[in-house]
């Protein structure tokens, strides 16, 4: 019960400073956080913003581009305007919206890609899980082309299977690749951000994130094709054959 009085009183009270900061969700704070420890976004930056609602990453990215800079966001939930931000509804994986995205940015490469996307939950924690993954990486394969070199990415990861798959599909693609949790994220909760900086595309392997993320997964829990015209193995076992009355064995 202590326990649970104390992860209450914690999230109110993150509520309640984003309330009186103007920020729409106390999520925002897991930005603002990630941000004062590894300085990921400058002024003048173009940041995406992926799985964007209700807003409040928007509002900081914002904050932290000024004028100069460009904040373009998408969900598959509308949200509200926020005032600096261009905010799109759709699916980050499907080639229409990317499309549209691409036409916001107007040929302009990245700085900076955020995302605290989520699949929707079933409540199939393996499940979910899984789902959440594939999504994480097939946000890597559409974002990292348009980053520029030494750009930073950071993404919200749910613990679990394919986790340590997923960081080491990444990493060739980054100099740095850190795990962080927030303060303002939840104790009960499984949620780590990958914290990338420091893009290099020119070490990018010819395989996708989500291609060799998978064979990684497979390969960890035993999902492999089976090999054609595997080589012989010599086995020991016998068939016994129980002898009849007259003494012939009995197929």
């Amino acid at each position: 019960m202590a326990d649970h009085w104390v992860e209450n009183h914690k999230r109110d009270s993150w509520r309640k400073q984003a309330k009186a900061s103007g920020y729409r969700a106390r999520s925002a704070f897991k930005l603002k956080q990630i941000q004062q420890r590894f300085n990921l976004v400058r002024e003048g930056d173009f940041v995406l913003d992926v799985g964007c609602h209700p807003g409040g990453w928007a509002q900081v990215a914002v904050e932290l581009v000024g004028q100069d800079g460009k904040v373009v966001g998408v969900d598959l939930q509308p949200c509200a305007p926020v005032e600096g931000a261009i905010l799109l509804t759709g699916d980050i994986t499907d080639p229409l919206t990317q499309e549209r995205i691409l036409e916001e940015l107007g040929g302009d490469p990245l700085n900076v890609i955020v995302s605290d996307i989520s699949p929707h939950i079933t409540g199939k924690w393996d499940m979910d899980q899984s789902v959440a993954m594939t999504l994480v990486a097939d946000v890597f394969d559409f974002a990292l082309p348009l980053l520029k070199k030494g750009g930073g990415f950071t993404t919200k990861l749910f613990q679990g299977i394919g986790v340590e798959e997923l960081i080491a599909a990444v990493r060739p693609h980054f100099s740095s690749v850190r795990r962080y949790s927030p303060d303002a994220s939840r104790n009960s909760s499984s949620e780590v951000y990958l914290v990338c900086r420091h893009h290099t595309p020119w070490k990018a392997p010819k395989l996708s994130v989500r291609e060799r993320y998978e064979t990684a997964v497979n390969k960890l829990v035993g999902g492999e094709e089976i090999e054609e015209d595997p080589e012989p193995v010599a086995s020991s076992f016998r068939v016994r054959r129980k002898k009849t009355d007259d003494g012939l064995e009995e197929h």
